[in-house]
């Protein structure tokens, strides 16, 4: 399991790390939300974004101006929004939630941005990790 979001009260955008899955044959998202530190509006909101990309030619991360939204053929579990949204809290979220987003795209990288637009007075208790299967197990001798 990758922290792609570490477990923390934010009220502000946080700022997304590289994923690399090119060791995975299979990748899931668990997005983990508690109980909202304002009523969510369609003014006053969290989308969580995904973007992907490929690595660059030296086989490094890429740069942020290389990834691009993933789209619905990428995933599976969720309704893919505008801008590669897989989670949008746009109404009072007053439980914890737990979401599952399957990874199905080819990219080699993916970034998870929790995305606030408006005003946030009070932070929203937010984790998300990342699961994968290997192509590859160690076998016990």
């Amino acid at each position: 399991s990758v922290e792609v979001i570490p477990p923390a009260e934010y009220d502000a955008d946080n700022t997304p790390a590289a994923i690399d899955l090119r060791d995975l044959s299979s990748a899931m998202l668990s997005l983990q939300v508690g109980a909202g530190g304002i009523t969510f509006t369609g003014s006053n909101k969290i989308e969580f974004k995904l973007t992907h990309a490929e690595p660059k030619d030296d086989g490094s991360a890429p740069d942020g101006g290389d990834y691009v939204a993933v789209t619905q053929d990428d995933i599976q579990g969720v309704t893919v929004g505008e801008g590669g949204g897989v989670l949008a809290l746009t109404a009072a979220h007053a439980s914890p939630t737990l979401t599952r987003v399957g990874y199905i795209g080819h990219k080699s990288f993916l970034k998870l941005l929790a995305d606030f637009t408006g005003t946030h007075s009070a932070g929203t208790p937010i984790a998300a990790s990342l699961q994968g299967r290997p192509f590859t197990v160690p076998v016990a001798a």
